[in-house]
């Protein structure tokens, strides 16, 4: 007699969405990358700044199709498979997931603990702070999905709430001048200004975490798009008041140049509290951040395993319904870089682009299989449909290619941050190869049959229900 295995649960409203799509997105590295990228360009960033909105809105769009469209954990791995085949499936959730924990998260965790020691130096031992929180929150997210949402919705209201601080009381302040921001490099439509694009695209990349959890979600045919679209909007707007109010106080090239803009930032605005400031945005921040991915990552390895795409371990659930061993892997590669590299302030700015780096090939997938999933299956439901399908993906995968092409923001770095992101994914592809061909048995770039659609004998699409979990 075979035992049920247990399933998720759908716990999951448009507010703990949206503190997800918001929360991974704004992150140490955002409030710091975004800073550096205001002081090169003056006023000007708003340009490449809404460009990079744009691109994260043509690939919301996509991600929303894709997810209710398939509704499955495995997220992008779901959609490939189906779409163009298994290589780029497996290829692209790691790129853009499992490898982004590695390089993104360990920076993250580098930078809290670089903050808390310059502002209490001594008070603990170096990388205490990185592991501490690592464990805690790996810890918070094998208790379950309801804890995680709790802390989640908390966490994001309170790095927002910081954020905007910052940004207002820049501009309210009395040493703000607006003529000095409006003329420090304003060139909108400069060559240099549009090639901060690439670094502007990292204030928006993360916000599609929410489709993993769709099989937790209620009403996800609503909640899913506008999570993504909600959340990407108040980014925006956030992050551009944020860069004036910095350039209202502080002169661009001081910005363009620091290592901890947002460390100056703060102490500008509030003086003597801004170091108190500044540590609980950063520690809402990583943790936000922390949080989210691990929630979101090991839902997305626990659908690879239902898939045949990963190893079947990662598809064990706990008696709180959460997929352990998976939630333990992606702690172990996010604490892997920190052993390794310390805390280098230089390697914190490698990983963070390289991460980009492997992000932005997710994407481009994502925007393909929208394109061959509209080809393959013409008539098959969609609760969500692209508006002004194709343009958005075309737009994404011109802009998202942009993007990887200008990455590097000096032409030293180019060459590591090409290299560490090359490795990865080398090693990557090659486990993939073998794995799909010699466990698996399957072709490398064969789309699977869209089950979940269904089709009769007679070629006709029949559309299931779309909230209906393949798992339950």
């Amino acid at each position: 007699m075979s035992v049920q295995q247990p399933t998720l649960r759908r716990v999951l409203g448009l507010g703990p969405l949206l503190a997800v799509a918001i929360g991974l997105v704004v992150s140490q590295g955002v409030m710091v990358l975004m800073l550096q990228g205001a002081g090169s360009a003056g006023l000007g960033f708003i340009v490449p700044l809404g460009v990079a909105y744009l691109l994260a809105l043509s690939y919301a769009f996509s991600f929303s199709e894709l997810a209710l469209m398939i509704p499955r954990a495995g997220g992008l791995s779901s959609y490939t498979e189906v779409a163009i085949g298994h290589f780029p499936a497996i290829l692209a959730t790691f790129s853009g997931y499992v490898v982004v924990a590695m390089f993104a998260l360990s920076a993250e965790l580098l930078l809290l603990d670089m903050i808390i020691g310059k502002v209490y130096p001594g008070s603990v031992p170096p990388m205490f702070i990185a592991y501490g929180v690592l464990g805690l929150f790996t810890v918070l997210n094998l208790l379950g999905i309801d804890i995680f949402a709790r802390l989640q919705s908390v966490l994001a209201l309170v790095m927002m709430i910081v954020l905007l601080l910052l940004g207002l009381g820049a501009v309210s302040h009395d040493g703000a001048a607006v003529s000095t921001a409006v003329a420090s490099g304003w060139n909108p439509l400069g060559v240099g200004v549009l090639a901060l694009t690439a670094l502007a695209v990292w204030g928006f990349v993360g916000a599609e975490f929410v489709c993993p959890l769709v099989e937790e979600t209620r009403r996800p045919e609503r909640n899913i798009p506008r999570s993504m679209i909600l959340g990407l909007t108040i980014i925006f707007l956030t992050i551009a008041l944020y860069c004036l109010g910095a350039l209202m106080l502080i002169p661009g090239e001081e910005l363009a140049g620091d290592l901890l803009p947002h460390f100056t930032f703060a102490n500008k605005v509030f003086g003597d509290y801004g170091q108190l400031f500044l540590v609980i945005a950063a520690i809402t921040a990583t943790c936000s951040t922390l949080n989210s991915s691990l929630a979101a990552i090991p839902r997305m390895l626990y659908g690879m395993a239902q898939n045949g795409q990963a190893f079947p371990q990662f598809k064990w659930l706990s008696k709180a319904r959460t997929p352990w061993v998976a939630v333990l892997f992606v702690a172990a590669i996010t604490g892997m870089p920190i052993v390794l590299l310390g805390d280098n302030p230089d390697a914190i700015n490698i990983l963070l682009l390289a991460a980009a780096l492997s992000w932005l090939l997710a994407y481009i997938i994502a925007h393909v299989d929208v394109l061959a999933l509209r080809r393959r299956y013409p008539q098959i439901a969609r609760p969500f449909r692209t508006p002004f399908y194709p343009w958005p993906q075309v737009f994404g995968i011109a802009g998202m290619i942009y993007a990887v092409v200008h990455v590097s923001p000096t032409p030293e770095m180019t060459g590591r941050i090409f290299a560490s992101a090359g490795v990865v994914l080398g090693v990557v592809s090659l486990v993939a190869v073998v794995w799909i061909k010699l466990v698996m048995r399957k072709p490398l770039f064969v789309p699977e049959p869209l089950e979940t659609a269904g089709e009769t004998a007679q070629g006709k699409s029949v559309a299931l229900d779309p909230l209906q979990s393949p798992l339950a």
